[in-house]
C-alpha cells in the first residue's frame, strides 16, 4: 500500500462570505450540471470538500440525500452552517473508523487545494467500495490570460509575490487521470472549455478570486495595479461587441458604475468534468493532517 506523506501548507487565501455571494455566484450556477451527472438518491451518504457557503450542497440535500460538507474557509463555512446543513472545518479527509459514504462531489472545489493528492486518496478511503466520485475542477489553461498579465506588472512594478499568483492546480488531462487512478478507476474525465462572461466585471473578479495576491498592496497602490492588469487583459478577454472607446463598459474601475448593459468581459475557463469509482485495492493510507486549502 502506497502512503501520501505530507506537510500541510498555510492557506493563502482568504473567503469573505458576503463578497463570494456577491461575485462569485456564477460559479455555482455554471456547475449546476455536475449535479445531475452526481444523481443524488434519497437516503445516501454524500461527502462534499470545499462546499464552500453549502449552495449546491443545499441543492443535493432537496433531493434526499444525507450530505457532510467541509470546508476551510471559516466564514464560508458558517454560511453554510446557517442554512441548517452538516458540514465540519477540514477537507473532510480524515478517513473514518468505517467507510459509509457512497459518493463524494467536490464542485469547483479541488483546483484551490494544495495538496489534491492527498483529498483523492482521503475520499478514496472514505468511499464504500465502488462509491462514485464526481466532481468539476479548474483544468489546464484556466484563467492563464489572467495569471499571465497579473505576472507581468508584477514583473514590471518590481513588487508583488508572483508565487501568490495562481497557486491552485490547473492540470492536464493525462496528469489529472493519473491522480485520480491513485485510489479510483476512471470512467470518464472531460476538458470543458467555458468562457465565462462576467456580470462583476473583471475588477470584481481579480477583487475575490485573486484577493492573495492585490492584498500585497496598498489601496492606492492597488488600485493602479488593477487597472493595469485590466488593461492587458482587454483585447484578449473582452467580446467584439464591446468598444475600446468606453472603458467602463469593458471592465469596471474602482469607484465608475456601468449605465448600460453590454456583453460582459470574459475570463477563459477551462474546467473537468470528471466520474470515477472507488478502486480500495489501490487506496493509499494517509499520515499528517488534512488538506489545506488555498488561494488564487
Amino acid at each position: 500500500m502506497s502512503t501520501v506523506e505530507m506537510t500541510p501548507p498555510k492557506p493563502v487565501q482568504h473567503w469573505a462570505a458576503d463578497d463570494y455571494a456577491r461575485k462569485g455566484r456564477f460559479v455555482s450556477k455554471r456547475a449546476r450540471p455536475v449535479v445531475d451527472l452526481l444523481a443524488p438518491k434519497r437516503g445516501e451518504c454524500i461527502l462534499d470538500p470545499g462546499c464552500g457557503d453549502g449552495v449546491l450542497t443545499e441543492v443535493i440535500v432537496a433531493g434526499g440525500a444525507d450530505v457532510l460538507g467541509a470546508d476551510l474557509g471559516e466564514e464560508l463555512l458558517a454560511a453554510a452552517a446557517a442554512k441548517g446543513l452538516k458540514c465540519r472545518g477540514s477537507m473532510a479527509m480524515r478517513c473514518p473508523s468505517k467507510r459509509s459514504s457512497t459518493r463524494s462531489s467536490p464542485i469547483a472545489a479541488l483546483h484551490w487545494m494544495r495538496r489534491p493528492e492527498l483529498v483523492i486518496a482521503g475520499v478514496a478511503l472514505a468511499l464504500k467500495p465502488h462509491g462514485r466520485f464526481v466532481g468539476e475542477f479548474g483544468g489546464f489553461g484556466n484563467v492563464a490570460a489572467i495569471a499571465t498579465a497579473i505576472r507581468v506588472v508584477s514583473a514590471l512594478r518590481g513588487g508583488g509575490d508572483p508565487a501568490k499568483v495562481a497557486p491552485r492546480f490547473f492540470p492536464p488531462v493525462a496528469k489529472s487521470r493519473r491522480l485520480l487512478e491513485g485510489g479510483f478507476t476512471v470512467k470518464s474525465i472531460m476538458l470543458v472549455p467555458r468562457p465565462t462572461q462576467l456580470d462583476i466585471g473583471m475588477q470584481g473578479w481579480l477583487e475575490t478570486f485573486g484577493r492573495s495576491f492585490f492584498k500585497q498592496f496598498h489601496e492606492a497602490e492597488r488600485t493602479e495595479v488593477f487597472s493595469k492588469v485590466i488593461e492587458l487583459l482587454r483585447s484578449s478577454l473582452c467580446d467584439a461587441e464591446d468598444r475600446r472607446s468606453h472603458p467602463a463598459l469593458l471592465c469596471r474601475r474602482a469607484g465608475q458604475v456601468r449605465q448600460e448593459a453590454p456583453q460582459c468581459p470574459r475570463h477563459t475557463h477551462a474546467r473537468f468534468m470528471v466520474e470515477a469509482l472507488a478502486c480500495h485495492g489501490r487506496a493509499g493510507a494517509i499520515r499528517g493532517t488534512p488538506v489545506q486549502k488555498g488561494g488564487a
